[in-house]
Parts: structure tokens; sequence; C-alpha cells
């Protein structure tokens, strides 16, 4: 597979899955990983606990510049906010996803969901959007469940600085890739 060196200076093949979303910070990051990982998700440790902003999208290598250009200008015009996370919620039977609710901040998740997936990353979703941390995904239903009811009882708060340009490599793991903090 023909090679393109990334902004980092490592190769990247010509096409490339990336993401963006909200890093949940620890400790409650962690909390929610060893959750998934105790109801057996098996891509609890795959995927670090984040709030999507863009779900996986596939891209030329070559647009990452015009791509992180983007980034820049929508966190220089976005703010912190606080985000709360709190209690549980479904999206079954549409989709078998338990997580964790964002009570505070969905309003500017739903801001930087838009800004985000505009320009050279204006896509389709194949559902509306809602921001959401997923605790259990793709279960048999007992666990699902049980995921439920145990993030019921689920509390944190903290400041969001920032976003996160994420890729997933071909060890099929999500790793965090650059970061953009919001304008003063």
């Amino acid at each position: 597979m023909p090679l393109t060196v990334s902004p980092d200076g490592g190769d990247l093949p010509e096409a490339v899955t990336i993401g963006v979303s909200i890093s949940v910070p620890e400790p409650f990051g962690t909390a929610i990983q060893d959750a998934r990982a105790g109801h057996g998700d098996p891509l609890a440790r795959s995927i670090p606990t984040h709030v999507t902003l863009l779900p996986p999208t596939e891209i030329a290598a070559g647009l990452l510049p015009r791509i992180e250009t983007h980034l820049t200008a929508v966190a220089a015009e976005h703010r912190t906010f606080r985000m709360l996370l709190q209690g549980s919620g479904t999206f079954r039977p549409v989709s078998p996803v338990v997580f964790v609710r964002v009570e505070e901040g969905a309003q500017e998740c739903r801001a930087l969901e838009a800004a985000i997936r505009s320009g050279p990353l204006a896509r389709e979703l194949a559902f509306p959007y809602h921001p959401h941390v997923t605790v259990a995904h793709g279960l048999a239903e007992d666990t699902l469940d049980q995921a439920h009811e145990q993030a019921r009882s689920f509390h944190a708060a903290f400041p969001v600085p920032g976003f996160c340009l994420s890729r997933f490599g071909p060890d099929q793991v999500w790793r965090p890739w650059r970061g953009y903090a919001f304008g003063a």
C-alpha cells in the first residue's frame, strides 16, 4: 500500500480513519473503561473513553493538513465549558448500546459536532447526533441490562478545554493524534 508522510513525520497509508472527540479525563475515563471491560465488551481497551464529535471517518491522508486547519479554526471559535456525565441511557432497540448521559454540556457538544462536521469533514450520519459516553456495545441483552443499571449511579463533572483528533491504527486501536484547545 502506498504511504504518505503524516504531520508528525511518520508514514501513513493513503487513506486513514479518523475521529474527533472530547476525552473523558481521569479518573473518570478509566472507571468507565473498567466498567466496559467488566461487562465483557471486547472494545473496552481499544477505545479511549470519550464523547464523539465526529464518528469514524475514512479520509485521504493528503487531506490531513486541510482538516487540521479546519479543526484549529473550529476550536478557536469555541470556549471551555463544563460537562456533567450522570446516569444511564440506551439506544436499544435501534442499536445495542448503553451509555452514560451527558447532562450538562450537550448543547456545546451539538454546536461543536455541527462545526466539525462541515467543510472538509462534511458527511452524513447513520443516526442523529446524540452526545454520550458508551459503557457497553453489542453485548447480550442481559449484559446490556446490567450495564444500564450499574451506570445509573455514575457521576462526573469536569471542564472541557478542547477536543482531540484520533486515528484508528492497523492494530484496531484508537489513539489520540492531536489536541485542539479552545480559544481564550
